[in-house]
């Protein structure tokens, strides 16, 4: 019987215990999607306690308490943070088999040093211990980076931001890379047009211009793009629950936008249209500017309309959606591509089902100019656990090259989850050492490792860029 959490965790054959050890754990992180702050890295902030590093925002951990009959005070609620964090250790005991049995104590282990098993016996103690270490320079925002041997953090950034936290940091000469991620997002939400109105408002401010027109809005995101890419961002993301590829002309486009700007309502077609037209320019700027586009496609959000409105977005009511994929992303792909605007572009799916779909999408725009142009982002969400990242290489291996595969990120807002990419690296070394094992691939061990050591780092420099 091997002991919980040891060093062969996951690792079920020598060949995998090989590859993680000596080739997986020494390789940096390159974390190229998450949502941590930039202003916390910026002010190298320290924590009072561990629920206010950990449980914080952390939807996952609130599911499984209001799922484990936790009333909402202790989840985002009034309770204090001990007894927020001692409701937490009273559930963990019951997530045995769910990924966040693994996460808890791994984040315990890295960076803490922690590796008593969490419940309602050993809460005070660890709540102390931890909250000693907090207390430390070590385990400030920078000290816990550092430990992690982070080699550069992409955040999420909204056009309007000012990024005057990422500039902090660079003047600071912080030694790893901290760049902004352009999310655009809000810039067509139209199907709220107060809500949409402010946005524009606010868009039309930081870019030191009237946005009355579709075309000055074009224009005023531009000069957004070109700042963002003046302090290092070279890499956008879209929260989407499908891609849109409607037909549309660019008189359509005007009227939709002079609609909405004057406090009108769309209707879905009119919807559809303008996310299809606005998508194509954000693809079009990110190719003018050589960047790398993501598309996390597939979630059904704000499920719980009396929990929405009491406590806003990302609490905890999504879910995975079941929106038809391949047809628009087909269509969106090839109009980029016959129109030589197809750049870099990572597609990560919320809907297992849809694996096969995207690992083939994948190939048909491949063009030979970089290794692995188009990729199939790592499990996400829902599939950042066990079965789904085993599923998203399987699937990548079977219908693409998994050797050229950029690998890992945290898609967290808590500086405790790096320990997933060693969740990750540890799940890929044992795939591998599994198929050497059973005769499936040879045990050439510097061809296995340098692949191991491609798709942990070396893939993502190398893709990047930066």
């Amino acid at each position: 019987m091997k002991p919980f959490l040891g060093d062969d965790f996951l690792l079920q054959t020598d060949t995998a215990r090989q590859l993680y050890h000596e080739h997986a754990a020494k390789m940096p992180i390159f974390d190229y999607h998450c949502h941590i702050s930039p202003k916390e890295i910026a002010e190298n902030k320290s924590f009072r306690n561990l629920t206010e590093i950990w449980l914080a925002g952390d939807h996952y951990k609130w599911r499984a308490m209001r799922t484990n009959g936790v009333d909402e005070r202790f989840c985002t609620g009034d309770a204090t943070d001990e007894e927020k964090f001692m409701k937490w250790a009273e559930t963990v005991p019951h997530t045995l088999r769910n990924p966040l049995y693994h996460w808890t104590h791994l984040e315990l282990k890295k960076p803490f040093g922690i590796n008593k098993i969490l419940n309602p016996n050993t809460a005070q103690e660890i709540w102390d211990e931890a909250n000693d270490k907090l207390n430390t320079p070590d385990f400030s925002c920078r000290g816990i980076i550092r430990k992690a041997n982070v080699h550069t953090i992409c955040t999420t950034d909204d056009p309007v931001d000012s990024l005057e936290y990422h500039r902090q940091i660079k003047e600071d000469g912080f030694e790893v890379n901290v760049l902004p991620a352009w999310r655009p997002d809000k810039a067509m939400a139209i199907e709220n047009s107060e809500a949409f109105n402010a946005y524009i408002d606010q868009l039309s401010a930081v870019a030191g211009m009237d946005v009355s027109t579709f075309d000055q809005l074009m224009e005023a995101l531009d000069k957004r793009h070109a700042f963002f890419h003046e302090n290092g961002c070279r890499l956008s993301d879209h929260g989407l629950e499908t891609l849109y590829a409607e037909p549309y002309t660019n008189a359509e486009i005007a009227a939709i936008f002079s609609k909405v700007r004057g406090g009108g309502k769309v209707n879905q077609e009119e919807l559809l249209k303008f996310r299809s037209s606005m998508l194509y320019e954000f693809a079009a700027m990110d190719h003018k500017r050589g960047w790398t586009q993501q598309y996390h496609l597939g979630a059904m959000r704000n499920n719980n309309r009396r929990l929405f409105e009491n406590l806003g977005p990302d609490t905890g009511f999504d879910s995975i959606g079941d929106y038809s994929l391949a047809t628009p992303m087909s269509r969106f792909f090839d109009r980029l591509d016959y129109e030589g605007k197809l750049t870099q572009t990572i597609l990560y799916n919320l809907n297992p089902r849809d694996n096969e779909v995207i690992a083939t999408m994948l190939g048909n725009f491949q063009d030979g100019s970089v290794p692995g142009k188009f990729q199939f982002g790592s499990g996400w969400w829902f599939l950042d656990q066990k079965d789904g990242m085993t599923k998203q290489m399987n699937a990548l291996s079977n219908l693409g090259l998994l050797s050229r595969f950029v690998g890992m990120l945290t898609d967290s807002r808590s500086f405790l989850s790096y320990s997933r990419h060693e969740y990750f690296r540890r799940i890929l070394c044992n795939l591998l050492g599994n198929d050497v094992e059973n005769g499936e691939m040879p045990a050439d061990m510097e061809l296995l490792g340098q692949m191991v050591e491609n798709i942990s780092f070396n893939n993502a420099v190398n893709y990047f860029r930066f």
